[in-house]
Protein backbone atom coordinates (compact mmCIF):
# COMPACT_ATOMS: atom_id res chain seq x y z
CA UNK A 1 0.00 0.00 0.00
CA UNK A 2 2.96 2.31 0.59
CA UNK A 3 3.89 1.69 -3.04
CA UNK A 4 0.31 2.47 -4.13
CA UNK A 5 0.50 5.85 -2.39
CA UNK A 6 3.91 6.53 -3.89
CA UNK A 7 2.62 5.78 -7.39
CA UNK A 8 -0.59 7.77 -6.87
CA UNK A 9 1.32 11.01 -6.20
CA UNK A 10 2.58 10.94 -9.79
CA UNK A 11 -0.92 11.92 -10.90
CA UNK A 12 -0.98 15.07 -8.80
CA UNK A 13 -1.31 17.65 -11.59
CA UNK A 14 -3.25 15.78 -14.24
CA UNK A 15 -5.61 13.44 -12.38
CA UNK A 16 -7.79 16.14 -10.81
CA UNK A 17 -10.64 16.61 -10.38
CA UNK A 18 -10.40 12.82 -10.10
CA UNK A 19 -8.54 11.48 -7.06
CA UNK A 20 -4.92 10.35 -7.13
CA UNK A 21 -4.88 6.54 -7.05
CA UNK A 22 -2.16 3.91 -7.23
CA UNK A 23 -2.52 0.15 -7.74
CA UNK A 24 -0.12 -2.78 -7.40
CA UNK A 25 -0.68 -6.42 -8.48
CA UNK A 26 1.20 -8.94 -6.34
CA UNK A 27 1.73 -12.69 -6.77
CA UNK A 28 3.46 -14.67 -4.05
CA UNK A 29 5.18 -11.56 -2.69
CA UNK A 30 6.35 -10.33 -6.13
CA UNK A 31 4.98 -7.26 -7.92
CA UNK A 32 3.90 -8.31 -11.40
CA UNK A 33 2.11 -5.09 -12.37
CA UNK A 34 1.64 -1.55 -11.11
CA UNK A 35 0.14 1.72 -12.27
CA UNK A 36 -1.56 4.95 -11.31
CA UNK A 37 -4.28 7.26 -12.57
CA UNK A 38 -2.28 9.45 -14.92
CA UNK A 39 -4.87 11.81 -16.36
CA UNK A 40 -8.56 12.56 -15.90
CA UNK A 41 -10.56 10.80 -18.61
CA UNK A 42 -7.96 8.10 -19.14
CA UNK A 43 -7.42 4.67 -17.56
CA UNK A 44 -7.67 4.38 -13.80
CA UNK A 45 -4.90 2.96 -11.63
CA UNK A 46 -6.33 -0.58 -11.67
CA UNK A 47 -6.58 -0.56 -15.48
CA UNK A 48 -2.96 0.55 -15.84
CA UNK A 49 -1.67 -1.89 -13.22
CA UNK A 50 -3.40 -4.87 -14.86
CA UNK A 51 -2.27 -3.74 -18.31
CA UNK A 52 1.31 -3.71 -17.01
CA UNK A 53 1.20 -7.43 -16.20
CA UNK A 54 3.31 -9.27 -18.76
CA UNK A 55 1.54 -11.73 -21.05
CA UNK A 56 3.50 -14.63 -19.64
CA UNK A 57 2.34 -13.66 -16.12
CA UNK A 58 -1.38 -13.28 -16.86
CA UNK A 59 -2.07 -16.86 -15.76
CA UNK A 60 -0.95 -15.82 -12.26
CA UNK A 61 -3.82 -13.34 -11.80
CA UNK A 62 -6.16 -15.97 -10.38
CA UNK A 63 -3.71 -16.40 -7.51
CA UNK A 64 -2.83 -12.69 -7.16
CA UNK A 65 -3.81 -9.78 -4.96
CA UNK A 66 -4.41 -6.25 -6.22
CA UNK A 67 -3.67 -3.44 -3.81
CA UNK A 68 -5.35 -0.10 -4.51
CA UNK A 69 -5.22 3.09 -2.46
CA UNK A 70 -8.88 3.98 -3.12
CA UNK A 71 -11.92 1.76 -3.57
CA UNK A 72 -12.31 0.62 -7.22
CA UNK A 73 -15.02 2.55 -9.02
CA UNK A 74 -18.38 0.87 -9.64
CA UNK A 75 -19.95 3.14 -12.27
CA UNK A 76 -19.61 3.94 -15.95
CA UNK A 77 -18.11 7.41 -16.30
CA UNK A 78 -15.43 8.37 -18.80
CA UNK A 79 -14.09 4.85 -18.31
CA UNK A 80 -15.73 1.49 -17.43
CA UNK A 81 -15.96 0.43 -13.77
CA UNK A 82 -12.68 -0.92 -12.38
CA UNK A 83 -14.43 -3.24 -9.91
CA UNK A 84 -15.90 -5.23 -12.81
CA UNK A 85 -12.52 -5.34 -14.57
CA UNK A 86 -10.97 -6.93 -11.46
CA UNK A 87 -13.76 -9.52 -11.48
CA UNK A 88 -13.24 -10.24 -15.19
CA UNK A 89 -9.50 -10.70 -14.70
CA UNK A 90 -10.20 -13.29 -12.01
CA UNK A 91 -8.08 -11.93 -9.16
CA UNK A 92 -8.63 -13.72 -5.87
CA UNK A 93 -8.09 -10.83 -3.45
CA UNK A 94 -8.27 -7.03 -3.29
CA UNK A 95 -6.76 -4.82 -0.58
CA UNK A 96 -8.27 -1.31 -0.40
CA UNK A 97 -6.75 1.68 1.35
CA UNK A 98 -9.97 3.62 1.93
CA UNK A 99 -13.57 3.82 0.76
CA UNK A 100 -14.44 6.30 -1.99
CA UNK A 101 -16.85 9.03 -0.71
CA UNK A 102 -18.04 9.84 -4.25
CA UNK A 103 -21.81 9.28 -4.34
CA UNK A 104 -21.66 6.86 -7.27
CA UNK A 105 -19.17 4.61 -5.47
CA UNK A 106 -19.40 4.68 -1.63
CA UNK A 107 -18.90 0.96 -1.05
CA UNK A 108 -20.48 -0.23 -4.29
CA UNK A 109 -17.13 -1.22 -5.77
CA UNK A 110 -16.32 -3.30 -2.71
CA UNK A 111 -19.78 -4.92 -2.89
CA UNK A 112 -19.25 -5.91 -6.54
CA UNK A 113 -15.97 -7.61 -5.65
CA UNK A 114 -17.36 -9.48 -2.65
CA UNK A 115 -20.47 -10.57 -4.56
CA UNK A 116 -18.13 -12.12 -7.12
CA UNK A 117 -16.38 -14.13 -4.39
CA UNK A 118 -13.26 -11.96 -4.23
CA UNK A 119 -11.74 -11.55 -0.76
CA UNK A 120 -11.65 -7.84 0.11
CA UNK A 121 -9.68 -6.17 2.91
CA UNK A 122 -10.46 -2.50 3.59
CA UNK A 123 -8.65 0.13 5.66
CA UNK A 124 -4.95 -0.60 5.11
CA UNK A 125 -3.01 2.65 5.69
CA UNK A 126 -6.43 4.30 5.65
CA UNK A 127 -5.34 7.62 7.20
CA UNK A 128 -2.47 7.97 4.73
CA UNK A 129 -4.74 7.14 1.79
CA UNK A 130 -7.34 9.66 2.92
CA UNK A 131 -4.67 12.32 3.45
CA UNK A 132 -3.41 11.75 -0.10
CA UNK A 133 -6.80 12.88 -1.46
CA UNK A 134 -7.93 15.26 1.28
CA UNK A 135 -9.21 17.79 -1.26
CA UNK A 136 -11.32 15.16 -3.05
CA UNK A 137 -12.50 13.63 0.24
CA UNK A 138 -13.60 16.96 1.72
CA UNK A 139 -15.38 18.02 -1.46
CA UNK A 140 -17.47 14.85 -1.65
CA UNK A 141 -18.07 14.27 2.07
CA UNK A 142 -18.58 17.85 3.32
CA UNK A 143 -19.81 19.30 0.01
CA UNK A 144 -17.35 22.18 0.04
CA UNK A 145 -13.76 22.78 -1.07
CA UNK A 146 -10.84 21.89 1.19
CA UNK A 147 -9.80 25.28 2.63
CA UNK A 148 -6.18 26.22 3.33
CA UNK A 149 -5.21 29.50 4.99
CA UNK A 150 -1.83 31.08 4.37
CA UNK A 151 -0.19 34.29 5.51
CA UNK A 152 3.21 35.79 6.28
CA UNK A 153 3.74 37.97 9.35
CA UNK A 154 6.56 39.99 10.84
CA UNK A 155 8.40 38.90 13.97
CA UNK A 156 6.24 41.30 15.97
CA UNK A 157 2.99 39.94 14.56
CA UNK A 158 1.93 42.22 11.70
CA UNK A 159 0.73 41.15 8.27
CA UNK A 160 1.08 44.53 6.56
CA UNK A 161 1.59 48.25 7.00
CA UNK A 162 -1.29 50.59 7.60
CA UNK A 163 -2.34 52.43 4.42
CA UNK A 164 -0.13 50.17 2.33
CA UNK A 165 0.03 50.82 -1.43
CA UNK A 166 1.23 48.75 -4.41
CA UNK A 167 4.30 51.02 -4.59
CA UNK A 168 5.41 50.20 -1.03
CA UNK A 169 4.61 46.55 -0.27
CA UNK A 170 5.76 44.90 2.92
CA UNK A 171 8.07 42.08 1.88
CA UNK A 172 8.24 39.31 4.48
CA UNK A 173 8.83 36.15 2.44
CA UNK A 174 12.29 35.33 1.15
CA UNK A 175 13.28 33.57 -2.07
CA UNK A 176 12.82 30.09 -0.57
CA UNK A 177 9.46 30.70 1.07
CA UNK A 178 8.20 32.41 -2.08
CA UNK A 179 8.84 29.19 -3.98
CA UNK A 180 6.98 27.22 -1.30
CA UNK A 181 4.08 29.69 -1.49
CA UNK A 182 3.80 29.27 -5.26
CA UNK A 183 4.03 25.49 -4.96
CA UNK A 184 1.08 25.66 -2.57
CA UNK A 185 -0.83 27.80 -5.06
CA UNK A 186 -0.25 25.16 -7.74
CA UNK A 187 -1.73 22.58 -5.36
CA UNK A 188 -5.04 24.45 -5.12
CA UNK A 189 -7.67 25.12 -7.78
CA UNK A 190 -8.71 28.54 -6.46
CA UNK A 191 -7.08 31.35 -4.46
CA UNK A 192 -8.95 34.04 -2.52
CA UNK A 193 -8.01 37.48 -1.22
CA UNK A 194 -10.03 40.37 0.13
CA UNK A 195 -10.89 43.79 -1.27
CA UNK A 196 -8.19 45.64 0.68
CA UNK A 197 -5.46 43.26 -0.49
CA UNK A 198 -6.35 43.86 -4.13
CA UNK A 199 -6.44 47.65 -3.66
CA UNK A 200 -3.19 47.82 -1.67
CA UNK A 201 -1.12 45.15 -3.46
CA UNK A 202 -2.72 44.29 -6.82
CA UNK A 203 -1.45 40.71 -6.42
CA UNK A 204 -1.04 38.54 -9.49
CA UNK A 205 -1.78 35.34 -7.48
CA UNK A 206 -0.08 33.13 -10.06
CA UNK A 207 2.52 30.34 -9.88
CA UNK A 208 5.40 32.10 -11.61
CA UNK A 209 7.95 30.56 -9.17
CA UNK A 210 6.62 27.02 -9.65
CA UNK A 211 5.28 24.72 -12.36
CA UNK A 212 1.56 24.15 -12.71
CA UNK A 213 -1.74 25.82 -13.55
CA UNK A 214 -2.62 29.19 -12.08
CA UNK A 215 -5.50 28.93 -9.59
CA UNK A 216 -8.81 30.69 -10.20
CA UNK A 217 -8.64 34.17 -8.63
CA UNK A 218 -11.45 34.93 -6.18
CA UNK A 219 -12.00 38.27 -4.41
CA UNK A 220 -14.10 38.83 -1.31
CA UNK A 221 -15.67 42.23 -2.01
CA UNK A 222 -19.07 43.91 -2.27
CA UNK A 223 -18.31 45.24 -5.75
CA UNK A 224 -15.96 44.55 -8.64
CA UNK A 225 -12.61 46.35 -8.69
CA UNK A 226 -11.77 48.09 -11.96
CA UNK A 227 -9.08 46.37 -13.95
CA UNK A 228 -8.85 43.28 -11.76
CA UNK A 229 -10.21 40.16 -13.40
CA UNK A 230 -11.53 37.67 -10.85
CA UNK A 231 -14.58 35.88 -9.49
CA UNK A 232 -16.21 38.24 -6.94
CA UNK A 233 -18.08 36.98 -3.88
CA UNK A 234 -19.49 38.89 -0.90
CA UNK A 235 -19.09 36.45 1.98
CA UNK A 236 -17.02 33.36 2.84
CA UNK A 237 -20.23 31.31 2.66
CA UNK A 238 -20.95 32.56 -0.85
CA UNK A 239 -17.39 31.75 -1.86
CA UNK A 240 -17.69 28.19 -0.57
CA UNK A 241 -21.11 27.65 -2.17
CA UNK A 242 -20.10 29.11 -5.53
CA UNK A 243 -16.84 27.17 -5.75
CA UNK A 244 -18.58 23.93 -4.84
CA UNK A 245 -21.14 24.54 -7.59
CA UNK A 246 -18.24 25.06 -10.01
CA UNK A 247 -16.65 21.76 -8.97
CA UNK A 248 -13.66 23.45 -7.32
CA UNK A 249 -12.25 21.05 -4.73
CA UNK A 250 -9.62 23.24 -3.05
CA UNK A 251 -9.29 26.87 -1.99
CA UNK A 252 -6.23 28.75 -0.75
CA UNK A 253 -7.05 31.90 1.26
CA UNK A 254 -4.10 34.32 1.28
CA UNK A 255 -5.45 37.48 2.85
CA UNK A 256 -5.79 40.07 4.08
CA UNK A 257 -6.14 39.93 7.82
CA UNK A 258 -9.90 40.59 7.98
CA UNK A 259 -10.62 38.05 5.27
CA UNK A 260 -8.51 35.37 6.93
CA UNK A 261 -10.04 36.06 10.34
CA UNK A 262 -13.54 35.80 8.87
CA UNK A 263 -12.78 32.25 7.68
CA UNK A 264 -11.20 31.41 11.05
CA UNK A 265 -14.08 32.77 13.10
CA UNK A 266 -16.59 30.72 11.10
CA UNK A 267 -14.45 27.55 11.31
CA UNK A 268 -14.22 27.55 7.51
CA UNK A 269 -10.72 26.15 7.26
CA UNK A 270 -8.91 22.82 7.31
CA UNK A 271 -5.20 23.68 7.30
CA UNK A 272 -3.14 26.84 7.80
CA UNK A 273 0.44 27.80 7.01
CA UNK A 274 1.86 30.73 8.94
CA UNK A 275 5.21 32.18 7.90
CA UNK A 276 7.05 34.41 10.38
CA UNK A 277 9.89 36.61 9.16
CA UNK A 278 12.73 38.11 11.17
CA UNK A 279 11.84 41.76 10.57
CA UNK A 280 9.79 44.08 12.80
CA UNK A 281 7.76 47.15 11.89
CA UNK A 282 6.43 48.27 15.28
CA UNK A 283 2.90 48.94 14.07
CA UNK A 284 0.60 47.92 11.26
CA UNK A 285 -2.19 45.47 10.41
CA UNK A 286 -2.24 42.74 13.04
CA UNK A 287 -1.95 39.15 11.88
CA UNK A 288 -4.97 36.83 12.22
CA UNK A 289 -5.32 34.63 15.29
CA UNK A 290 -6.11 30.93 14.88
CA UNK A 291 -8.45 29.02 17.16
CA UNK A 292 -9.09 25.29 17.59
CA UNK A 293 -5.76 24.56 15.95
CA UNK A 294 -3.22 21.77 16.24
CA UNK A 295 0.39 22.45 15.20
CA UNK A 296 1.66 19.80 12.79
CA UNK A 297 5.18 20.87 11.84
CA UNK A 298 7.72 23.70 12.02
CA UNK A 299 10.31 24.37 9.32
CA UNK A 300 12.94 27.09 8.97
CA UNK A 301 13.91 28.59 5.62
CA UNK A 302 16.75 31.11 5.70
CA UNK A 303 15.67 32.70 9.03
CA UNK A 304 11.95 32.54 8.18
CA UNK A 305 9.80 29.96 9.96
CA UNK A 306 6.70 28.25 8.56
CA UNK A 307 4.39 26.47 10.98
CA UNK A 308 1.63 24.27 9.61
CA UNK A 309 -1.62 23.84 11.53
CA UNK A 310 -4.65 21.60 11.27
CA UNK A 311 -8.07 22.61 12.57
CA UNK A 312 -9.18 20.56 15.53
CA UNK A 313 -12.46 18.91 14.68
CA UNK A 314 -15.35 19.86 17.03
CA UNK A 315 -16.51 17.20 19.45
CA UNK A 316 -19.44 15.11 18.15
Amino acid sequence: MHRCIQLARNGFQNARPNPMVGAVVVHDGRIIGEGYHIRCGEGHAEVNALAAVKKEDEHLLSESTIYVSLEPCAHYGKTPPCARLIVEKGLRRCVVGCVDPFAKVQGRGIAILRDAGIEVTVGVLEDECRELNKHFMTFHSLHRPFITLKWAQTADGFIGRKNQTPDSPLIISNSLTSIICHKRRAEHQAILVGHNTVVSDRPSLNVRHWSGPNPLRVVLAHEDIDGYDALYVRTPEEAIRTLHEKGIQSLLVEGGARTLQAFIDQDLWDEAYVETGNTTIGDGVKAPVLKNEIALSTNCYDKNTIISFKRMQPAK
